[in-house]
């Protein structure tokens, strides 16, 4: 590959998930070396053996699972590994927390440097990793598929920062395979496919031509579906309350129904119950009220195994925790919950054979990139790992399939693969729950759109409701009159009731 990047420039690199963009940029940041080539930083030939070589050369690099340590505040996190000390050696926090408020004037960056890590949203946490990359005077910034896990909200914030490093002459490389962001944001594009560099690629282009580039064929940007002709109802949540850890009160209330051959379509800003709904339906939380029925079996008292044997496909919606064992192979990953029964297993013996002839089916039929089926689940790209666990919880006969944040991470090619098969999954007859904050994904997928907000539904509207009107209802206004000023007059339901202490602080 070839690639030049200029100062005060936003330069995309485009491609799908294995594409090597990440592998390229961890060669420049100096985590691997190149077999051949070389780096050339400032018009001087460079080697950089260890990250460290490329920090101290004004390399930055923003992964795209973050490297921070939770229980450290915001101003620890920036020092580590750059730690300045007072006399008798001991550390020098209150400088380190000036440099962090400096850096937060200059770029608007708008975090507090004595919060505690695990405390902030993902959005904020990222913007920790980009200020230790700028308190080492980094003077090039390579993102790695930054908006992978930021709300729609987080995202627009973060193309505000890098504007302003952009203004300021950093160089900044981010990397996507998101086409509206490129279009967006980007000043140059160059598109990667199969390790190689096929070309560059105006963000004048239209998306479909980006889209061709980057997998290397016609790809479809709109999910074909016919009408959806649904059946009984085979799934309902009654009046269901789920608590966080505190006690607080995260699902509120909620009643909803599902019949077989649907779609429902869970919308929302990150944060507002989504994840502790799921979590109840799986048996990971139990309700603290209310009740959840498959076929008329009531799940909450049910563990996540036995409500797995009941006939639910789960995918998560953060693959590296919940969804992989990043040390196991590829080939066991797709059978980790399917290997207790025939053919893969039975008791306490593992069939190798059936294992292998799984993977090798699957890693084929939903074009997971991986050099071997033995390989790590944790040494695939990120869309890749997604990729995997899709293809084990839809290689099954299901009751209901749940997915949350089914494509977050995958490029054009796979997510167009994903959509057809829930919609397949759809037209055999199986509910589907999809949990998205991607509103595109909402539209195109739904046969019906739930708005969740601070844990309850706050309507559920048709999927022909207005992007402005589903932003409206993630803010908490289900006002028709304000509802139909953003598009005309829309059908909303209201299930449940509010709580009766709804007061002041609910509505500000």
């Amino acid at each position: 590959m070839d690639l030049t990047v200029e100062p005060g420039e936003i330069h995309c690199l485009l491609g799908e998930n294995g594409a090597g963009k990440s592998t390229l940029m961890n060669v420049l940041y100096g985590l691997y070396e190149p077999t051949s080539g070389e780096i050339v930083l400032d018009g001087q030939p460079r080697t950089f053996k260890t990250a460290g070589d490329a920090i101290h050369a004004g390399i930055g690099m923003v992964h795209q699972h973050f490297m921070l340590v939770p229980v450290f505040t915001v101003a620890e996190n920036v020092m580590l590994g750059n730690e300045e000390t007072r006399p008798l050696g001991r550390l020098d926090r209150r400088r380190a927390r000036r440099k962090v408020l400096d850096l937060v004037a200059e770029y608007g960056l708008e975090v507090d440097p004595d919060a505690m890590v695990e405390d902030l949203p993902v959005g904020l946490q990222q913007r920790v990793e980009i200020l230790k990359a700028l308190v080492r005077d980094a003077k090039i910034l390579i993102l790695d598929e930054p908006t992978a896990v930021l709300t729609p909200q987080e995202t627009q914030e973060l193309f505000r920062v890098m504007r302003a490093l952009r203004e300021s002459g950093h160089a900044i490389v981010f990397i996507t395979h998101k086409l509206k962001e490129v279009k967006e944001v980007a000043d140059r594009i160059t598109v990667i496919r199969r390790g190689k560099v096929v070309g560059s690629a105006d963000p004048n282009a239209s998306e479909a031509e980006l889209a061709s580039l980057m997998v290397g064929r016609p790809v479809e940007l709109v999910v074909h579906k016919g009408p959806a002709n649904p059946g009984p109802v085979r799934f309902e949540l009654d009046n269901l309350t789920v608590l966080d850890e505190t006690g607080a009160v995260r699902v509120d209330n909620v009643s909803l129904t599902l019949r077989d051959g649907e779609i429902l379509c869970i919308a929302g800003v990150q944060g507002n119950g989504q994840t502790e709904l799921t979590e109840a339906i799986l048996g990971l939380r139990r309700p603290a009220a209310g009740s959840i029925r498959l076929d008329g079996r009531d799940l909450a008292a049910m563990s996540p195994r036995k409500t797995l044997d009941a006939g639910v496909g789960f995918v998560p919606e953060d693959r590296q925790h919940d969804g992989i064992v990043g040390e196991f192979t590829v080939a066991e990953n797709l059978v980790l919950d399917l290997v207790t029964r025939p053919p893969f297993g039975g008791g306490v013996a593992v069939n190798p054979k059936a294992v292998r002839k799984n993977a090798y089916n699957r890693v084929a039929e939903f074009d997971i990139r991986t050099h071997s089926i033995d390989a790590p689940a944790a040494t695939l790209s990120g869309g890749n790992q997604q990729k995997v666990v899709v293809a084990r919880e839809m290689s099954r006969p299901l009751r209901l399939f749940i997915a949350s944040q089914p494509t977050r991470g995958v490029d054009v090619g796979a997510m167009e693969f994903i959509h057809q098969r829930i919609v397949a999954e759809r037209d055999v007859g199986t509910p589907v729950i999809i949990v998205s904050t991607e509103l595109d994904e909402v539209a195109a997928l739904a046969d019906r759109i739930a708005v969740m907000y601070r844990g309850r539904i706050v309507g559920i509207v048709p999927p022909t409701a207005t992007r402005e009107q589903l932003g409206l209802l993630m803010a908490g206004v289900d006002d028709p009159d304000t509802l139909a000023e953003c598009g005309g007059r829309v059908d909303v339901d209201k299930p449940g009731t509010p709580r009766p202490d709804a007061g002041e602080e609910d509505n500000a």
